[in-house]
């Protein structure tokens, strides 16, 4: 044990999405408060531990890597513990065990907050627990993002049964956080820094239908709109079947309610819609989309799409192809399908090639990114708001931010070329380039704005 603590010096590896990120920060948050101390060099560390993602393959061989690099490490240093945590664990319990039996202890997504009893304990490890519909405790949290945004998790679990996801089973059924513990989180960022907050569940858009009061996505906006010196709220994980008018206008009578729709489509030909067991089909999409636009003209539609499904045809591909091309998203994510085990459409026949599926997802990416070409064009010569991120990663002399059309990690960024903004801060950025994905721009002066 280090002597620079009490308990010991934790060393943490997150993986996966925004949402596995919140589940570490408020289990880093729980280690502080319990008297450990924090390293971000693995060799350091008294006890390691790695927070998994399961989704798919190349998530869970992500996992598998990370956890045998730590398996690795306590190799070297007798005394040392593995923890593994999170969705991985979740979905093979004991298995994973086997698989590597370096793990000290094995938690799953419902666990969290008791791990720090169960480390303590002089007792034999438990067996991983079922998927808990709660929401569990809230607890500190350590903000692992940049410290003037931070996402907001709202709900946790899913009911929805998509033939490919597996998600329900690791992270039990949806239940929402309280409007009122929602409230508290969010004021106390702000009161850390943070002017920017994503907010983020499985389903974002069924928030509140569960609660007693029977409450709404656009309930909870109309409370959180006022917390004075949030500046930008962004929606991620819509689905789509639930962006009802009501959240709609929400959205285009507040100025810090981003207008930024992140919907997972998935797919836009109809029968590909049902074999994905998806609520929506080809017209109910279009429909969303023309209604999004004719309400919210500037706003920024981002969404994600599976290709190589069971059976998808050329022709369905092509479909989905041509919507792309005529709906002309702001940003789109491309996946490939991931046969797993535990879904319904493990058992679909007509599994498709991965060449095929590569090629097809290639063909998606070299098609949007001629359109995000083209969309990002349009903003030279304007003024528009960015938030700044600080030095950027590609160059030293630059800086770096992002406009309300682009979420972190997931879009493009806005490089400013001069002047020395506060890192935090939502400046006025001229545009001056375009490229694929990316925008350059100087600093405007309040002199110089009109």
């Amino acid at each position: 044990m280090s002597d620079t603590n009490k308990r010991g010096l934790v060393g943490v590896i997150s993986l996966g999405c925004p949402k596995n990120l919140v589940d570490t920060e408020r289990m880093l948050g729980r280690f502080i408060d319990g008297g450990y101390s924090l390293t971000t060099d693995p060799e350091k560390a008294d006890l390691l531990v790695v927070n998994t993602c399961g989704f798919k393959a190349d998530a869970e061989e992500e996992s598998r890597e990370a956890i045998a690099e730590m398996a690795g490490i306590k190799a070297k240093h007798p005394g040392v513990r593995l923890v593994v945590t999170g969705c991985l664990s979740q979905r093979y319990g004991e298995q994973l065990l086997e698989d590597i039996p370096q793990i000290d202890l094995l938690t799953g997504t419902s666990e969290y907050e008791k791990l720090i009893p169960i480390l303590e304990a002089n007792a034999p490890p438990p067996p991983v627990a079922e998927p808990n519909p709660g929401v569990g405790e809230e607890g500190p949290r350590i903000l692992t993002t940049q410290p003037h945004t931070a996402y907001v998790k709202i709900a946790e679990g899913c009911n929805n049964p998509c033939a490919f996801c597996i998600i329900p089973k690791l992270r039990g059924a949806f239940v929402s956080r309280e409007p009122e513990d929602i409230d508290s989180e969010i004021e106390a960022l702000v009161e850390q820094g943070v002017v920017e907050v994503n907010l983020i569940s499985q389903d974002t858009t069924l928030y509140g239908r569960d609660l007693d009061r029977r409450l709404s996505l656009a309930d909870l906006l109309h409370g959180l709109k006022v917390i004075e010196g949030l500046d930008w709220i962004r929606l991620l994980y819509l689905y789509p079947t639930m962006v009802t008018d009501q959240l709609l206008d929400v959205i285009s009578e507040d100025n810090n309610i981003l207008p930024y729709f992140d919907i997972p489509l998935q797919h836009s030909h109809s029968a590909v819609l049902k074999r994905m067991k998806r609520a929506e089909r080809e017209q109910d999409v279009y429909k969303l989309i023309k209604r999004i636009r004719n309400k919210i003209p500037d706003a920024t539609i981002r969404t994600t799409f599976i290709v190589g499904f069971p059976g998808e045809s050329a022709d369905e591909f092509l479909h989905l192809y041509d919507f792309i091309k005529d709906t002309r998203f702001d940003h789109v994510g491309v996946f490939t399908y991931s046969d797993e085990q535990g879904t319904t459409a493990y058992d679909l026949p007509d599994k498709i090639p991965d060449h095929i599926a590569q090629e097809r997802r290639d063909k998606l990416m070299a098609l949007q990114q001629t359109i995000s070409q083209e969309k990002l064009a349009a903003f030279v010569g304007k003024t528009i708001p960015v938030l700044v991120e600080g030095v950027s990663e590609e160059n030293e002399w630059l800086l770096e931010g992002r406009t309300m059309g682009q979420a972190p990690d997931v879009d493009g960024v806005v490089y400013i070329n001069d002047g020395s903004p506060d890192i935090g801060s939502i400046v006025d950025v001229e545009i001056t380039e375009s490229h694929e994905y990316d925008l350059v721009g100087h600093l405007k002066t309040p002199r110089e704005i009109h």
